[in-house]
């Protein structure tokens, strides 16, 4: 068995500029990795098949997880008879704008690259990965990014400034689709993308706590309240940054005090089944 971890990202922006021809919206979002990940295992099998078994039972075992779509697609772009059985240790929350199943989709590309013998550079498999979703190009190389394009393209910056990150999902789903159809771009207020880019170059903490936007927050905290309350409470106990993160519902706090961090994450537990208090990762060669 081969394992692969598969970390989950935030954003720390979130920007949307228009609506595209093919559908999709141009984004241009910094994104980077945290310390919350899936476990992904890779065994191979002679028959050809491709199954899939999850710790968490609301992650489908057929052709809708991203991680089959990963083995299905390098299955049939290089001819491969052998097949996979493909084991998700999930710790990501399930749908919560974290990228869980881009992050396992990713993990299984570069599984299998190892394990079926491919000798892919990491390009063509961002690049593969970017036929599966918006933001398996970025998992794939993990670390932080500005991401543009529908999400697909990836351009490598410097870690953020450490800090600690609380991390709370409500016990609700959020379709995506409907998110970004609720979008009016003429009230978006566009976060400061270059400022961003900035305050993470010069490793300036307060800089970056002041600059966090998420134009999808004004959709999203309309059709669920319960976000915005998330968001409030972080706040009030005492969080340096608060953002909801993709297209949510997840909540996270940026907060280098750490002994804040145990009160907020205690207080937050009042509301939400699902908290973390985790690192930071940020840097590509933190992977490993």
């Amino acid at each position: 068995m081969l394992y692969v971890k598969a970390p989950a990202k935030i954003n720390l922006t979130l920007d949307v500029l228009y609506k595209r021809p093919d559908g999709y919206h141009e984004v241009e979002m910094i994104m980077t990795t945290v310390d919350l990940a899936d476990r992904v295992g890779l065994r191979l099998r002679k028959d050809g098949l491709i199954k899939i078994h999850s710790t968490d039972r609301f992650v489908p075992d057929d052709q809708r997880n991203l991680a089959y779509q990963a083995a299905k697609l390098l299955k049939d772009t290089y001819n491969i008879e052998k097949g996979v059985s493909i084991t998700i240790d999930k710790h990501i929350p399930v749908a919560a704008g974290l990228a869980g199943g881009s992050s396992d989709a990713a993990a299984t590309l570069k599984g299998l690259n190892t394990l079926w013998n491919l000798n892919l550079t990491m390009d063509e498999i961002a690049e593969l990965g970017a036929e599966i979703g918006s933001d398996v190009s970025f998992c794939v190389y993990g670390g932080t990014a500005l991401a543009t394009g529908r999400g697909e393209q990836i351009e490598a910056i410097s870690a953020p400034p450490s800090c600690w990150v609380v991390l709370a999902k409500p016990t609700i789903g959020v379709s995506t689709a409907a998110v970004y159809g609720g979008l009016k771009m003429e009230d978006v207020v566009h976060p400061d993308t270059k400022q961003m880019i900035q305050a993470i170059e010069t490793d300036d903490y307060d800089l970056l706590c002041n600059t966090v936007g998420n134009v999808l927050e004004t959709v999203t905290l309309k059709l669920h309240p319960e976000v915005a309350i998330i968001k409030e409470q972080m706040k009030r106990f005492g969080a340096d940054a608060v953002l909801m993160s993709g297209s949510g519902p997840t909540v996270f706090g940026l907060v280098q005090n750490e002994a804040r961090v145990s009160r907020i994450y205690n207080g937050l537990r009042g509301f939400c089944d699902e908290v973390y208090a985790i690192r930071m990762l940020g840097d590509r060669d933190s992977l490993a």
